[in-house]
């Protein structure tokens, strides 16, 4: 079985990130154009003190990312994730997130994680789930991509819910 592992970014990560980016749904997501190895670079040192993000690995080959940022004092942060194009429908985010969560709560002492999704994206929902985040509820307008507002659905897990 092949093994899913978690670790920092580095900067000579920076071509995954660029081909990452080129898929149409992460180009959309990124807070900026990621369209150069210099703004691979950039995206990977932009996470220094914004929260932690770990590449994800599959059998030593980077494969994606997930993080917690916005933690706050109520010991709260906020989860996102992705996989390259051709790491998808395999469970990997899913393995991912839920080993992010179980850093999250047992290393950071973190309480409550949430995350959010666009309604019209099914994958990312099940991969909520199936990283055991329960949904809250939905989000109306939250969003805003390509000119268009979009409504989300919010999940959260808890330290104290049991393991995915």
């Amino acid at each position: 079985m092949a093994q899913i592992r978690l670790r920092k970014w580095r900067e000579d990560d920076a071509p995954v990130v660029l081909r990452a980016f080129r898929a149409p749904d992460l180009r959309r997501q990124s807070s900026w154009p990621v369209v150069t190895p210099q703004d691979a670079v950039g995206w990977i040192a932009s996470w220094e003190g914004a929260g932690h993000a770990f590449a994800v690995t599959l059998d030593g080959r980077v494969v994606g990312n997930v993080a917690v940022t916005r933690i706050d004092h109520h010991d709260t942060g906020w989860v996102s994730y992705w996989t390259v194009p051709e790491a998808r429908g395999r469970g990997i985010a899913a393995s991912a997130t839920d080993e992010l969560a179980r850093w999250a709560f047992g290393e950071r002492g973190l309480h409550r994680l949430e995350l959010g999704h666009r309604l019209d994206n099914p994958a990312s929902c099940r991969v909520a789930v199936k990283a055991g985040f329960l949904p809250q509820g939905v989000e109306r307008g939250k969003l805003h991509h390509d000119g268009a507002r979009h409504d989300i659905e919010r999940h959260t897990r808890l330290a104290t819910d049991p393991p995915a």
